[in-house]
């Protein structure tokens, strides 16, 4: 295989692997605890940022409505997935056909960035500056975790 198709290959999965599946953990791990309570993620995150009733009131139908707006391009990259490993796997490897599967990777990538980052903008609206300092400081630790862990 050439380094193109393994550059191809590898750029999709991991691109399109890190926006989705950014969404998609998210997604399943506020459906596991639905009600946000202290054992959940999100109350967990709750509890980080110290977010008033109020707050929780508006932040849990943005997340609720992310989660079924991200739900939908999970599925749809695992199909992607699916597609790609085929034609990479196929006999002859037809380059039009690794390029258009990784044109529509970026594009979904692309779809769940832009709702992720609204998600984020809808709670930092409700959020203080404050609580979005300790919020970003909270990502960054837990992000900083799971690059070492890789």
């Amino acid at each position: 295989m050439s380094i193109f198709n393994r550059q191809t290959i590898a750029a999709f999965l991991l691109g399109s692997t890190l926006a989705v599946g950014i969404g998609a953990y998210a997604v399943e791990r506020h459906s596991d605890h639905h009600g946000g309570g202290p054992g959940s993620h999100i109350g967990r995150l709750y509890a980080e940022v110290q977010a008033t009733d109020a707050q929780k009131a508006k932040i849990d139908p943005l997340v609720k409505a992310a989660m079924a707006d991200l739900k939908p391009l999970h599925e749809q990259l695992y199909e992607l997935h699916k597609k790609l490993l085929e034609q990479a796997s196929a006999p002859t490897i037809d380059r039009a056909a690794l390029e258009a599967t990784r044109q529509q990777g970026l594009a979904l990538a692309d779809k769940a960035s832009k709702r992720i980052i609204q998600l984020v903008a809808d709670v930092g609206d409700t959020l203080t500056p404050e609580q979005r300092k300790k919020l970003a400081d909270h990502i960054g630790r837990l992000h900083g975790r799971r690059m070492h862990g890789m």
